[in-house]
């Protein structure tokens, strides 16, 4: 399938019209873009504005397909940034847990407590951190072409209210399968998951797990707030989601193509970030007046949370090594 992808894929990019066109004139080529998220995520949301700015842009030569749900790769994220990487997809957006399947120290910026605020985190993953995604997945196959918020990550459970690391004790918590978040809810207590994103809802409706985590933009699009009966903000985690392109059919568009291509990424990745933000304080609110309960840690609160996962931070830190948590001012 793999071959047959990359086949589509490329062919896609070797039909370009060159001949006849006038000055300023774009390419016309069709490439896809997959996300993971449904049509609702912030994923989808900023590929499908990427896609409408690049049309409107290019006067309609240049087509982005999107696909949601990770359909060119049957609805497994861990294949589908495999295809990234081949070029079984041209471009792509995905979370750094997930890219992290390539290459584990993707996963840094994602240690407990990194970042205190989605204004630090866009200072520093515009400079450093950026720089440093670049460079490691260049060594993979792929460009790095900007980064938008997947959110801070709250937890949300149908059991009872967590505000202290004992209420995690033997809850059945579904996580990326990322290191840092299943050795951070293991030291807490909880029986961490891993699932594919798409099997998660039947999941918890069935009673399989007792809760999951991720952003409030995701627990919302996602529908968590209609089968989970509580909510802890904790910002224990900050996830973004890389935007990418496989470097080889990157490298194979008209210079002009690439310079809009990259501006429309940037701007889109500006919208989607402005998006989430705008949205949270809304969305918390939404889900307390639907009825579920929501407890927002205090400093005092977080401190125990902090202590508890205090030796796993410092040996994943050791792990991802100086380099890695310079980039994104972690010690």
């Amino acid at each position: 399938m793999e071959a047959a992808l990359l086949a589509a894929s490329l062919s896609g990019c070797g039909s370009t019209e060159t001949s006849g066109r006038g000055d300023g004139e774009y390419q016309k080529i069709n490439l896809s873009m997959a996300v993971n998220g449904t049509d609702t995520q912030i994923d989808s949301l900023v590929a499908h504005h990427f896609a409408d700015m690049v049309a409107e842009r290019s006067d309609g030569n240049i087509v982005i397909d999107v696909f949601p749900n990770d359909t060119l790769a049957g609805g497994n994220s861990t294949k589908g940034v495999e295809y990234i990487a081949v070029g079984g997809s041209d471009l792509g957006a995905y979370a750094t847990c997930v890219l992290a399947n390539l290459e584990p120290k993707m996963s840094v910026a994602t240690l407990p407590w990194s970042f205190t605020s989605y204004q630090q985190a866009r200072e520093v993953i515009d400079s450093t951190g950026g720089e440093y995604y670049a460079k490691l997945l260049k060594e993979k196959g792929i460009t790095y072409l900007g980064s938008f918020h997947n959110g801070f990550r709250q937890l949300t459970n149908s059991k009872r209210p967590v505000t202290k690391p004992e209420d995690l004790k033997n809850l059945k918590i579904r996580v990326p399968g990322s290191a840092v978040y299943m050795s951070v809810f293991k030291a807490l207590g909880a029986s961490p998951t891993a699932m594919s994103w798409s099997e998660v809802f039947t999941a918890i409706q069935q009673g399989t797990i007792d809760g999951q985590e991720n952003g409030c933009s995701v627990t919302k699009s996602s529908k968590m707030d209609e089968i989970q009966s509580y909510m802890t903000i904790w910002n224990y985690s900050y996830e973004n989601d890389l935007f990418v392109a496989n470097s080889k059919i990157w490298e194979s568009l008209e210079e002009n193509t690439r310079q809009l291509l990259q501006e429309c990424a940037t701007e889109s990745c500006e919208w989607g970030r402005d998006r989430l933000e705008d949205e949270e304080d809304q969305l918390i609110k939404g889900f307390r007046d639907a009825g579920m309960q929501v407890d927002i840690l205090t400093e005092e609160q977080l401190k125990a949370f902090q202590e508890a996962v205090a030796d796993v931070s410092a040996g994943l830190k050791a792990e991802y090594g100086e380099e890695a948590c310079a980039a994104f001012g972690i010690k």
